[in-house]
């Protein structure tokens, strides 16, 4: 039997662009932080990490499997563990990690989530109200991904450095993706410099998830900002300009990709 201090417990969150794997010893403490691109194969993928993974641990020393994500359902069935919503999953591990929080911006690959947290008390949240966005690509990393690759720069890196460049970021349609390309279309033809336009785009994806998402409620600080786009600094930027705040009010959390992953182990 496994000695219950020296378990290792694996929390996975299965999404559409990327797999983001975390593993947390007895003390809640993050041993290890991963984020694979699928590349439409998330299962073979999946299959790759777990192999990783028993090459460091053995299966003895697995505990608790947590899984959530848009493929976490069908990942709990074929291996065993716990699926979690994602909802449930992101808003844990705030609560968790970062009580003071009252409102979380998740911004994935595929969708994007807004969610209201309320306080119990000064050391505890919880879930009060969420709003998703599946319908849309403009709302979502795999847009702004479209774009940089459509105008020849790097996403990872390159994108979020141009766009603070910008002084005067252009208006670019956000609510739609085919408006928006053809806005960023005709600032090529004028001459827009790309730091004006990429930043253009950082602006209209995060106005289109403030307007969209939020539909009149309330932002209450601090806020956070989490999942795979919140590596951009520019998206960063733009958020802190539209809503008004400073680094205070919003936080970025060190593992802000793998919080789905975290949270689907509380």
């Amino acid at each position: 039997m496994s000695d219950k201090n020296n378990q290792i417990h694996l929390g996975l969150d299965i999404g559409s662009i990327s797999i983001n794997t975390v593993l947390m010893d007895a003390n809640a403490s993050i041993l290890e932080s991963r984020y694979d691109f699928c590349h439409g194969k998330p299962f073979e993928l999946l299959k790759t990490i777990l192999t990783d993974i028993e090459k460091k641990y053995t299966k003895e020393r697995i505990g608790i499997v947590g899984f959530t994500g848009t493929g976490g359902k069908l990942g709990a069935s074929l291996i065993g563990g716990e699926h979690v919503n994602e909802i449930v999953a992101q808003s844990s591990s705030v609560a968790k990690l970062y009580p003071q929080v009252k409102t979380i911006m998740e911004m994935g690959g595929e969708d994007s989530k807004l969610i209201f947290m309320e306080q119990i008390d000064e050391s505890a949240s919880r879930l009060a109200e969420f709003e998703l966005n599946t319908l849309c690509a403009a709302g979502t990393g795999s847009f702004l991904d479209q774009q940089a690759k459509r105008i020849g720069i790097s996403i990872e890196n390159e994108f979020g450095e141009l766009s603070l460049l910008s002084e005067k970021p252009p208006r670019i349609a956000g609510r739609c993706s085919v408006f928006a390309k053809s806005d960023m279309i005709h600032l090529q033809q004028i001459a827009t410099p790309v730091h004006d336009i990429v930043a253009g785009l950082c602006f209209a994806v995060a106005r289109n998830f403030i307007s969209s998402l939020g539909r009149g409620k309330k932002f209450e600080f601090p806020v956070i900002f989490q999942g795979g786009v919140a590596a951009n600094i520019g998206m960063v930027r733009a958020f802190k300009d539209l809503l008004k705040i400073d680094d205070k009010d919003l936080i970025i959390p060190e593992h802000h990709a793998s919080m789905g992953a975290i949270g689907a182990l509380y």
